[in-house]
């Protein structure tokens, strides 16, 4: 069955909506591995919209299973990374004003500069995941630089309807066959939610989904165990069947 990585940042985006203390992420990642989760993904971004330098501190201490940074590749980012030591330094692309990540890194285009960072995360003991598109070239550029893993980008996929939705797919699956037989272990993320992630729970080379802002808006609801236990169970469910 494929592991379930909850990204607790939108717990933090509800907390800096009033600058408050409440509600903490440290204590929705304890509830969501206690739920089953097998790892928690935090971003912390530069302008520290949501998740704090204090959170993702705290987490390295309190994290049970993997932790997994999300992170631009910033120099100042790079410094805190290295000293935190994640278990999971994921690469993304990183705009101020966009209100959540848009599309995946372009590593393609910029392979010097990411072999780089990809190396001296390696070098001080952390494993290095790349957020791409499910397109050869950046799959290809991922392998090049040195990368461990690599997260497909879903967003294409979920925001799609209809037949626009099957070939956006297909294009994913396609993406980690390709992925799959270059040695690169495949992980997939942004968008999916208790419904669209059905066809891509059912495939056997994606080793984890990373899912937050569905599992944060469904807690608000239901509770964070219990929405996080409910994804956990779909994921069982759609592999075996």
């Amino acid at each position: 069955m494929a592991k379930l990585a909850v990204n607790v940042d939108h717990v933090a985006t509800v907390r800096e909506a009033r600058k408050v203390n409440e509600p903490d992420p440290v204590t929705a990642a304890a509830l969501a591995e206690l739920a089953g989760a097998e790892g928690i993904v935090v971003h912390l971004r530069e302008d520290r919209r949501h998740i704090k330098e204090r959170d993702v501190y705290i987490l390295r201490q309190t994290v049970k299973t993997s932790l997994n940074l999300e992170m631009a590749a910033a120099e100042e980012i790079i410094k805190i990374a290295l000293d935190v030591k994640p278990d999971i330094s994921t690469l993304v692309p990183e705009k101020r004003q966009e209100l959540t990540t848009e599309g995946g890194l372009d590593v393609a285009s910029q392979q010097e500069r990411i072999a780089e960072v990809v190396k001296r995360l390696q070098e001080g003991g952390i494993k290095v995941s790349l957020f791409i598109d499910p397109e050869p070239a950046q799959i290809e550029a991922a392998k090049a630089v040195g990368a461990e893993m690599i997260e497909l980008h879903t967003g294409r996929y979920c925001d799609a309807i209809g037949e626009e939705q099957a070939l956006e797919l297909k294009r994913l699956l396609e993406a980690v066959k390709y992925a799959h037989d270059m040695g690169l272990m495949v992980k997939a993320g942004h968008g999916l939610n208790y419904v669209n992630i059905e066809p891509l729970a059912r495939v056997k080379e994606i080793f984890e989904f990373s899912i937050g802002h569905s599992i944060v808006a469904r807690a608000v609801l239901v509770g964070f165990e219990r929405a996080v236990r409910e994804m956990v169970e779909l994921l069982r469910l759609y592999e075996k069947g």
